[in-house]
């Protein structure tokens, strides 16, 4: 029990340091999406988490709040396609492997401090394409 109060807590407090209001359907989804590490997740990957937790939340809910999530930098949206996102805990700087198949995300760890990229061996499959967006503060 102690360790759900100071997850809740925890969360509140993520949640209020950006400026979002720590709602009952926020605090719960930043349980979910926050306290198993670094992770990649569907919007409809998540909506069955919640489910099985037994909270009461719409995927449009899961929807508005991975988008509110983003806004204020609790997450960094992955766009696949124009049909599916990925959402990513991990908001240091790397890129990411997409694998068509199994529709799964890793990541692609780059020391920037070199500004040299460095791919790092591929995995087992062909690459089809890589798309690589550098954003400039300028």
């Amino acid at each position: 029990m102690e360790k759900k109060k100071r997850t809740y807590t925890e969360s509140v407090e993520k949640l209020r340091e950006v400026g979002l209001k720590p709602t009952r359907q926020r605090i719960a989804l930043a349980n979910i999406l926050f306290t198993k590490g670094h992770r990649h997740i569907k919007a409809e990957d998540l909506y069955n988490e919640a489910i099985n937790e037994n909270i009461k939340v719409s995927l449009a809910t899961i929807y508005n709040c991975l988008h509110q999530f983003t806004e204020v930098g609790l997450l960094r949206e992955i766009k696949i396609d124009s049909t599916c996102s990925y959402f990513d805990t991990n908001l240091t700087p790397h890129h990411h492997y997409y694998f068509e198949k199994s529709k799964r995300v890793e990541d692609i760890i780059i020391d920037y401090k070199t500004s040299t990229i460095i791919l790092p061996d591929p995995p087992q499959g062909k690459i089809r394409t890589i798309d690589i967006v550098a954003r400039v503060n300028a």
